[in-house]
């Protein structure tokens, strides 16, 4: 299946599909690498089971890799509307990793993206959510521009992070980016914290310790969780599970189940 983009009326599409969508939060980073859409991942289906009306879109258009950590299920077309997958009764999501063949490059100039990611708002049939959650790709670029610029009544961004001083750098950048575009700093998730010994249950913090806390109280935002490394996790994100969902009373669950319960929180509160 092949997207087609129709900008007709595509504002006005938008902002009608929109209205059905409680709270709309943004899941970004400074650099790659540092475990974004596992959070992303998490965080939906966390607030899913938490009973929650969820979706998830992958704005991620030359990385996105929530197909694989849901499990590679498709999406279906109604007439002229796409019909995200449906991972759970009550959890849709949507990436352009669903819509082209697997393994080839999406290779677009901005203005396509821009207009894909219209389309994704205006043309798919979200429903009815509590929550609809935006994988962005790392960094200050395209798609979290038109993102940006395209909904007024975003929430707000999580921004996730490593203790290692050369990812708070960039994530210094991109949260002056939010800040430039006028948008709310939601909190801070510092991911691969630390790991735990498996013989001696010791923490070794090997990519350094208290970067999500400095940020945190440099801005003056939440640090909404500290989520541990676990080499478990990683096998199951591979195997389309998330930890949420599959490493029960795990370290990494309770810690995913905290940081949702935390957004929730703080969107509500609103």
């Amino acid at each position: 299946m092949q997207p087609q983009f129709n900008l007709n009326n595509e504002n006005t599409k938008i902002k009608e599909k929109m209205k059905n969508v409680k709270h709309k939060i943004a899941v970004l980073s400074g650099k790659g690498g540092v475990g974004k859409t596992t959070v992303a991942v998490n965080l939906a289906t966390a607030l899913a089971e938490s009973g929650y009306k969820v979706g998830l879109l992958d704005l991620d258009m030359h990385g996105p890799n929530i197909v694989r950590m849901l499990g590679e299920k498709n999406p279906s077309v109604d007439g002229e509307e796409i019909v995200p997958a449906e991972i759970l009764p009550n959890l849709k999501a949507l990436s352009i990793g669903m819509l082209v063949e697997s393994g080839k490059a999406v290779i677009w100039r901005g203005p396509l993206k821009h207009s894909a990611i219209k389309q994704f708002l205006g043309d798919t049939k979200w429903g009815e959510l509590d929550f609809l959650i935006f994988d962005l790709p790392p960094g200050t670029g395209d798609e979290a521009l038109s993102l940006f610029q395209t909904l007024d009544d975003l929430d707000g961004v999580v921004m996730v992070t490593t203790p290692q001083k050369v990812a708070l750098d960039d994530v210094r950048r991109a949260i002056d980016f939010v800040h430039s575009m006028n948008k709310k700093l939601i909190g801070i998730v510092e991911n691969m914290s630390f790991v735990r010994c498996p013989k001696c249950g010791e923490k070794i913090e090997i990519f350094g310790s208290g970067g999500g806390k400095i940020l945190a109280e440099e801005y003056n935002v939440e640090l909404l969780g500290q989520i541990p490394l676990d080499p478990k996790a990683a096998k199951l994100a591979d195997e389309g599970k998330p930890v949420t969902l599959y490493m029960r009373e795990s370290e990494v669950e309770e810690e995913f189940r905290k940081i949702a319960e935390k957004v929730a929180k703080a969107v509500e509160v609103e």
